[in-house]
């Protein structure tokens, strides 16, 4: 059986927020997507409330891909401590973070969620605009690491 590459992953040793470069798969016909991991709360520790992380959902989904090329998809992760980020081509752990950094900014000024009727959205009273700006924050505050193990900025 694989192994899931996030099960192999520490996580009594990260040290949250930071940016992962978590996978990178390469199709036969040559096309490469890369995951990563963006990771808000340290793990076993702390996890974002549903209607943060739901809300941190539809607002990174809209306001990251404004600023890297070839976001497939955001999703949150199950344990509720971050993001994962899957993307076409490779990017550099730099890149992302500096992206993540600029769009968390502009979380903390949002006014309106993005798709939050009844017709855009499974769960559309399951948000908190105040809570995901308090994460955003929170964030920030700490600062990004571009490395898991180590607080690098």
């Amino acid at each position: 059986m694989a192994r899931v590459e996030s099960f192999e992953l520490d996580h009594t040793i990260v040290k949250a927020p930071y940016v992962r470069a978590a996978g990178v798969e390469t199709s036969p016909q040559g096309s490469t997507v890369q995951k990563y991991d963006l990771r808000f709360l340290q793990p076993n520790e702390d996890s974002l409330p549903t209607a943060a992380v739901h809300t941190l959902e539809h607002l990174l989904a809209t306001y990251l891909r404004d600023e890297v090329e070839g976001i497939i998809d955001i999703s949150p992760m199950g344990c509720r401590t971050g993001f994962y980020l899957i993307l076409w081509d490779l990017h550099e752990p730099e890149e992302i973070a500096v992206a993540l950094e600029k769009t968390l900014k502009r979380i903390i000024e949002t006014v309106d969620v993005p798709a939050v009727s009844a017709l855009e959205c499974g769960n559309y009273k399951d948000h908190s605009l105040f809570s995901a700006k308090i994460y955003a924050e929170n964030v920030l505050n700490q600062g990004i690491s571009r490395d898991p193990f180590k607080r690098i900025f």
